[in-house]
């Protein structure tokens, strides 16, 4: 198994595309898988095709659509409106059991391809309250993992413990800021880069966007 061999959970957004360019300032050899759950934008798969090509990663596009017939929510059916978590609750846009098949699947093709290391931009500072986007629950499969196959992989997060304007920052540490920006999907509404500007999605890029936006520009006043 080589050390320096990664495989990147990749839908072609702001973080994943953060998380891309982070594994390839520090990995020999990385590659991308995509999960096709029949999500709500086919645009999602083909954004990610062609940031993929526009890096000359070698990109795999997963079959998942047992996930659609699971887990109906605003990602999965285009009847069920977006909305934000109320008292508490989870947001409509929650993908049960998403998080855990991604990466499980992704450390499957590791295993196939000879890499120790499965990279994915999940993070619990900004997470919409998403259960599967926290720390301990990535530690946990990272565990579990290993058990299942007796390998040793390691699930890098990147963005865990960063806000939104901080991985502004880091895709600017990466020379990869205006790439993210006008190249990657965020949009719950299926709009490119800047998206549409009114989803949950768009607000919390939009937000962090303009917060780092205003620290560059305090820091040359």
């Amino acid at each position: 198994m080589e050390k320096n061999k990664a495989v990147v959970v990749f839908s072609g957004g702001q973080d994943s595309t953060t998380c891309l360019f982070w594994a390839m300032e520090r990995f020999d050899e990385v590659e991308a898988v995509t999960f096709d759950y029949n999500q709500r934008h086919q645009e999602e798969i083909e954004v990610a095709r062609e940031i993929a090509g526009d890096l000359d990663i070698k990109h795999t596009v997963l079959d998942m659509s047992l996930l659609n017939q699971l887990a109906p929510n605003a990602l999965t059916r285009t009847n069920i409106e977006v909305t934000e978590g109320e008292d508490g609750g989870l947001p409509s846009t929650f993908v049960p059991g998403r998080n855990l098949l991604f990466l499980s699947f992704a450390a499957i093709m590791a295993k196939q391809i000879g890499a120790k290391h499965v990279v994915t931009g999940v993070c619990e500072t900004d997470f919409s309250g998403y259960p599967d986007c926290r720390d301990v629950f990535v530690k946990s499969l990272n565990v579990t993992l290993n058990l299942s196959m007796d390998e040793q992989f390691v699930i890098h997060t990147p963005l865990m413990w960063l806000n939104k304007a901080e991985t502004w920052e880091l895709a600017d540490q990466l020379n990869a800021f205006a790439f993210v920006r006008e190249k990657t999907l965020t949009c719950y509404h299926g709009v490119r880069a800047d998206g549409c500007g009114e989803c949950p999605a768009c607000k919390l890029r939009s937000a962090g966007l303009n917060a780092y936006i205003a620290k560059l520009e305090g820091e040359r006043a």
